[in-house]
């Protein structure tokens, strides 16, 4: 397993990498922080192999991290801006990603990352280092990766892998998930399932609809596309969308 590390200034950027981090079967989720200082701490005391680095961040760059951390851990930078492009890939970082990370782009650098770290001890402190008393990063509980709902029968109840759902319809006391290839409909509220889903990568953007973040091909004014399927967005919802996706 490869013990990764989320550091970005902005949370709902650090809930989406982590989420991802959480679907790939070699990746390991250390910790996440919006402190540099801390993840730099951490780092040096041969906790991590990889790092997933905003750029763009107070007090200590993405890039003035690079040239702290040294060798002791791979570097995938993440930032809304393409032109630090270049000047990451001169300090030899695995990759690059322009946010808003898609997950397949994101499993894309993953791969990229085993490559060159085949399993946890491809980052080894040069000495044993006594566990530090602080700063601490706690390492986050379990993610769930998926519900049960009900079934057309009493007693059955369906797994459904959040990673599947495209969106989810509200229709009263019902709803209707979207997954690739089934309509799946189960006695439930949108507003259950807003408080029961992992948010992002899931986001309600209208009273009857709940969108995957990662599932989107397009947003145009107040209108999503997922597949062919035209999504409305209302007023309510319509600024938590645009700071997600910017």
């Amino acid at each position: 397993m490869i013990r990764c590390l989320v550091v970005d200034d902005e949370a709902p950027a650090l809930a989406i990498l982590a989420d991802y981090i959480n679907q790939v079967p070699f990746l390991t989720l250390v910790g996440t922080t919006t402190k540099p200082i801390e993840a730099l701490t951490l780092v040096q005391q041969g906790g991590v192999d990889l790092v997933f680095l905003d750029i763009q961040m107070p007090r200590l760059t993405g890039l003035q991290f690079l040239k702290l951390a040294g060798n002791k851990c791979r570097v995938i930078l993440t930032t809304a801006y393409p032109e630090y492009a270049l000047e990451g890939y001169e300090n030899d970082v695995v990759d690059y990603l322009l946010k808003p990370v898609s997950f397949e782009r994101f499993f894309k650098a993953a791969q990229k990352a085993l490559a060159l770290l085949p399993g946890p001890a491809a980052v080894v402190p040069s000495a044993p280092v006594a566990a530090p008393a602080a700063p601490v990063l706690t390492p986050p509980a379990p993610v769930a990766d998926h519900m049960f709902v009900k079934g057309e029968s009493k007693n059955k109840f369906l797994r459904v892998e959040y990673a599947d759902i495209l969106y989810i319809e509200g229709l009263s006391n019902y709803v209707a998930i979207h997954l690739p290839e089934l309509r799946l409909v189960t006695y439930h509220t949108l507003k259950d399932l807003v408080e029961t889903l992992p948010q992002p990568p899931f986001l309600r953007v209208h009273k009857s609809f709940i969108v995957s973040l990662s599932k989107i091909r397009m947003v145009d004014g107040n209108t999503i596309y997922i597949g062919d399927k035209e999504i409305p967005v209302s007023e309510t919802y319509r600024e938590q969308l645009y700071q997600l996706i910017r």
